[in-house]
């Protein structure tokens, strides 16, 4: 067996007996092929790469490159992305001996590489084309963009540029991507559409329901997402069309009958027709019709305010409409409904809808009556940075508890806290020397980045 070591990864993915591959020959090649990477190749009769661009940003201070140093080699690590993310917003580029190490990571990490686009400067985008583990940087925004960006630009810098443009003209935004639509790429439009969120209007959905005919599902998805937001619509008004026979009713509660096919109509409209794996193929489809169904319709549909109706029992299909009800409440961030709904099953998702405050005072309630277990700390893992002071004071009460009676089971949400508390805390949390130790290396990190 020859190919190459994608090939080689594929055969083993996929069974080296499917492959009628003897399982000792797939090995076997797999060491050849691992010594010949780290061999090197024969050199040859190449020229010179042309040097990197110079660089536009300044450099960070040298005592937050230290510190970068220092977490690149493992101290609070953990950390790694908030120092990225505040680098980036300064506008600072890291030191070039710690880009390597930095783009090895962002090639297992996917969640800082829109970072790294702006904190490597220059020569990250240089190393980057010559190293095709690296390549995936030369995707991303690296927040210099030229003037012809657009025509020009990498796919991370259009994006950017688009962003930016529609926050300062939803219209011209707008205008500019139907231009050139048939042109880019499936991949880009399915991210150019979710960029319409923002200062998404009734002007917009021309142009969303035209999306809806594209044929990469990523589209289709996208904008019947941000269709859903704008309830006069008109993938508004058949979603709702459909949910009227679907869900209804029935005089003591509300009753639901899935639909019995999906149709292509369904399907241009977002609703995927394959289920998740374990999860009823018609259950599935309820529940996308009632995410995509605007929650204006249903006090009126059911004759009951959201917080009666996220309380009534509804029978078979119960758990389908109530998933559904709550992508609702996301996609279409409606706090009353959230409200509604956390009250009847406190799900995490939720609480990113509601106002900042309210979050905080909901999550910490949860936290005062929840053992600390895997539940909670996923829970917690769901609200974002910075806590507020209510839910900070809830879970350091309940850490200082916990690590009384059981400090083997206080470790995580240790280490979470750390990373959500306000850095400023550092000196309230001398009870706990891990978590205070965390919060001064944060709060020390970010005076540096400052």
């Amino acid at each position: 067996m020859t190919g190459s070591w994608e090939e080689l990864v594929s055969t083993a993915l996929v069974g080296a007996g499917r492959r009628a591959v003897p399982p000792e020959s797939l090995l076997e090649r797999a060491a050849e092929q691992v010594v010949r990477m780290r061999a090197g190749r024969r050199p040859g009769r190449g020229t010179p790469p042309a040097p990197a661009a110079s660089e536009t940003l300044p450099p960070v201070p040298r005592a937050a490159a230290d510190r970068l140093a220092r977490m690149l080699a493992g101290e609070q690590n953990r950390l790694l992305t908030e120092w990225l993310e505040t680098a980036a917003a300064r506008r600072v580029r890291v030191p070039a001996a710690t880009i390597p190490a930095l783009l090895d990571l962002g090639a297992r990490d996917r969640s800082i590489r829109a970072h790294l686009g702006a904190v490597t400067g220059a020569r990250g985008r240089w190393l980057a084309g010559l190293n095709s583990a690296w390549a995936y940087l030369l995707e991303e925004p690296a927040h210099v963009p030229p003037g012809e960006v657009w025509e020009l630009g990498t796919s991370g810098d259009r994006r950017a540029f688009l962003a930016a443009t529609r926050r300062r003209d939803p219209a011209a935004a707008r205008e500019l991507l139907a231009r050139g639509w048939s042109t880019e790429t499936p991949e880009d439009r399915a991210v150019f559409v979710t960029i319409l969120a923002e200062g998404l209007g009734m002007a917009d959905e021309p142009f969303l329901e035209a999306a809806l005919d594209d044929r990469r599902r990523e589209v289709r998805q996208a904008a019947a997402d941000l269709l859903t937001r704008l309830p006069r619509s008109r993938l508004a008004h058949r979603m709702t069309a459909r949910a009227s026979r679907f869900v209804t009713g029935n005089g003591s509660g509300i009753s639901a009958e899935p639909p019995a096919d999906c149709d292509g109509e369904m399907e241009r409209d977002g609703v995927r027709a394959r289920p998740p794996a374990g999860m009823e193929t018609r259950g599935w489809w309820l529940q996308q019709v009632v995410a995509h169904t605007p929650l204006s319709f249903w006090p009126g549909h059911l004759g009951m305010p959201p917080d009666e109706i996220a309380r009534t029992r509804i029978g078979d299909w119960e758990r389908e409409v109530r998933m559904g009800w709550t992508r609702a409440a996301i996609l279409q961030r409606d706090a009353t409904w959230a409200r509604a709904l956390f009250e009847a099953e406190p799900l995490t998702d939720l609480l990113a809808v509601l106002p900042p405050e309210e979050r905080s005072h909901r999550a910490a309630e949860l936290v005062a009556g929840h053992p600390v277990d895997g539940q909670l700390v996923m829970m917690l893992g769901g609200v974002p940075r910075p806590w507020g002071s209510r839910l900070a004071r809830a879970v350091l009460k309940k850490i200082v508890e916990t690590t009384r009676t059981q400090p083997w089971n206080a470790g995580e949400l240790i280490r979470l806290a750390g990373e959500r508390f306000d850095p400023a805390a550092y000196a309230h949390a001398g009870e706990v020397p891990e978590l205070a130790a965390t919060l001064r290396f944060r709060f020390d990190m970010l005076k540096e980045l400052s």
